[in-house]
């Protein structure tokens, strides 16, 4: 289906049979993340739409046709499966995924999936591969939940991440000004995410 996106005031929109069809953005941008090895079976997936794929069956089906359509390209790309914006990266014996519906923009889901994949590397210490992630998978898991909480992009630098990730590894409690104050900067952070976006597809619309 022919796609375009909008400007300022309506971000996205896409054409179909000569009409185009307007959507406004939504914060729940992310449908589900999941790391594969070589073979394709599954080491960590977190699935935020809980209609898309809502048994562990019709989750693990979807990945094996994911993988099957991903794994020999050559380089790290965009592709449309099912009905879903998937983007992923590959590293030794390792496939990273971060999927969003067919409308999402591609720009957030690669920034989500760059984030994932920085941030790993730091905390494994460069070494993304299947071994040293099985060995910190406590780790990968936070990292995630600092990216994305329910479908909500949080986080798109992966210094905050580690930071983040630090600080609840130290497990030091939080006052409940401290909570407040989290709770503020990430809804802020999630917004500024959302603005630079836009300013992206306007700046990419008007060239």
């Amino acid at each position: 289906m022919p796609r375009s996106y909008g400007n300022a005031n309506c971000p996205y929109f896409w054409s179909t049979c000569g009409h185009t069809v307007f959507q406004e953005p939504s914060l729940y941008t992310v449908k589900a993340v999941f790391i594969l090895d070589n073979d394709g079976n599954r080491l960590l997936s977190k699935y935020y739409d809980k209609e898309l794929y809502p048994s562990m069956k019709e989750q693990k089906n979807f990945e094996k046709n994911v993988f099957n359509k991903t794994h020999k390209a050559d380089t790290d790309e965009i592709a449309f499966v099912e009905g879903m914006t998937i983007v992923y990266k590959c590293s030794i014996d390792l496939f990273f995924y971060v999927v969003g519906s067919s409308q999402e923009n591609e720009l957030m889901l690669m920034a989500v999936l760059n984030c994932l994949f920085e941030s790993l590397g730091q905390i494994l210490r460069k070494n993304v591969e299947r071994r040293c992630l099985l060995d910190n998978l406590d780790g990968v898991f936070l990292v995630v939940d600092e990216i994305i909480d329910g479908g909500v992009i949080l986080e798109s630098d992966p210094q905050q991440v580690i930071q983040k990730v630090n600080y609840r590894a130290d497990e030091n409690p939080l006052s409940e000004q401290s909570v407040a104050q989290h709770i503020t900067d990430k809804l802020a952070m999630t917004s500024n995410i959302m603005q630079s976006a836009k300013e992206q597809i306007k700046w990419s619309i008007l060239k």
